[in-house]
């Protein structure tokens, strides 16, 4: 598979991470977290189903957790696709 996409939603919680990362901890940390994270997206690429599903929350998506933030996102036939990406969030709301 190894191909992944963010929704436009999850690349705006990207963002705010990391601009909330660079106002908290600064600019290195934050780039830290980030690089981290999108090495996070490239594992789930290569193997979608390590992580469990989250039917109680939405029906086909899984959900990683990377630190304090969990990435919520759909296995498709050629790629995974990241929906979102939340923090402390109450994702039976978010979606």
């Amino acid at each position: 598979m190894a191909s992944y996409e963010l929704a436009n939603a999850a690349a705006d919680d990207f963002e705010n991470i990391l601009d909330f990362g660079i106002d908290t901890f600064g600019l290195e940390q934050a780039l830290k977290y980030q690089n981290g994270m999108t090495q996070r997206f490239a594992e789930l690429a290569e193997q979608p189903a390590l992580y469990p599903t989250v039917d109680h929350i939405r029906k086909d998506y899984r959900r990683s957790v990377y630190h304090s933030h969990s990435i919520y996102y759909r296995i498709e036939a050629k790629r995974i696709f990241i929906v979102r990406i939340l923090g402390r969030q109450d994702a039976g709301k978010v979606f």
